[in-house]
């Protein structure tokens, strides 16, 4: 056997064993654990993106035209156009009731007005921003006042609304200072749970996937979620996760993605100029979405989201 052919043989190996294992980290992803590193949530928060191997991996069996290692390389790409082909298409249903646009504004963004006239361009009935420092806050209390009657601030999150907040309280992250609030918004004569959430952030670094404190705030905005009476809820803001992150899984296993069921695409934000991941999240229950989009950059890392809503 002429050296030629064990190499080809040994390539066509390769790649067999390269599509299998690419298809089964797709298909099986929740199943890869986290002790090391994170290891299983770094994954899932850039699991669309390992879709881009196919090509690659097609185009080497087809090059070495072997059948078999041609019909492996296809079944991760089937395992991906499975999990993801319901995002592609435009899923808009037409105008709703209300609309919520959420932003993190980023605490080192100097541009408010430029940010603002981004968010009020889509105009909204209400706005939700996260990250905001105390000279941010009354920046954008300047601008929006006038427009939004309503509104309610806690730490560094922030709700401007043209519909009464009939009330609202912290929810308690464990954290020292608030990150995340519950206001019942009366729409139409409407109570709607409005939860603001921006939860800690990840880090990836020689320890890996770090995410245990965010981990534990998503364990904790769970639980006020589950205790929520109102039928009508949302949430809006950075979760610092995808919701294919199983740490999330406590908010959501409660809650449906308007991206996912009205919007089109995958809708990344993060980061602004060249998105990787849906990071910054509209949520919802006992709702319709009819719509859901991201908006232009502004001068923050994270782009704005948008999502209508209509009462079932």
């Amino acid at each position: 056997m002429s050296r030629s052919s064990t190499g080809g043989k040994i390539f066509s190996g390769a790649l067999i064993v390269l599509s299998l294992l690419l298809a089964a980290i797709l298909l099986l992803h929740r199943f890869i654990p986290n002790r090391w590193f994170n290891l299983g949530s770094l994954i899932e928060t850039f699991l669309p993106w390992f879709g881009l191997a196919v090509p690659l991996l097609l185009i080497l069996a087809a090059i070495r035209r072997r059948p078999l290692a041609i019909l492996c390389a296809l079944l991760p790409g089937l395992v991906w156009f499975q999990m993801y082909a319901g995002l592609i298409p435009d899923k808009h249903g037409g105008e709703g009731d209300f609309r919520i646009v959420a932003h993190n504004v980023n605490a080192n963004n100097t541009d408010t007005e430029g940010t603002a006239a981004t968010l009020l361009a889509a105009e909204p009935d209400v706005i939700v921003l996260v990250e905001l420092t105390e000279d941010q806050r009354y920046a954008w209390a300047d601008l929006l006042d006038d427009q939004y009657e309503y509104s309610v601030s806690y730490g560094t999150v922030a709700l401007w609304s043209t519909h009464p907040v009939v009330d609202s309280y912290e929810v308690d992250l464990d954290l020292g200072w608030a990150r995340a609030f519950r206001a019942a918004v009366e729409i139409d004569g409407e109570p709607v749970a409005v939860y603001v959430a921006h939860l800690l952030s990840v880090r990836v670094n020689t320890e890996g996937f770090t995410s245990v404190q965010r981990n534990e705030t998503a364990r904790l905005l769970g639980e006020a979620l589950a205790d929520e009476r109102l039928d009508r809820v949302v949430l809006a803001g950075d979760l610092n996760g995808t919701s294919q992150d199983r740490a999330l899984a406590p908010i959501t296993y409660q809650l449906h993605s308007a991206q996912a069921d009205a919007g089109k695409g995958f809708g990344f934000t993060w980061p602004a100029d060249t998105p990787m991941a849906r990071i910054d999240q509209v949520l919802y229950r006992g709702l319709e979405a009819t719509g859901s989009d991201v908006l232009d950059a502004t001068a923050s890392d994270h782009r704005p989201v948008m999502a209508d809503f209509a009462f079932d």
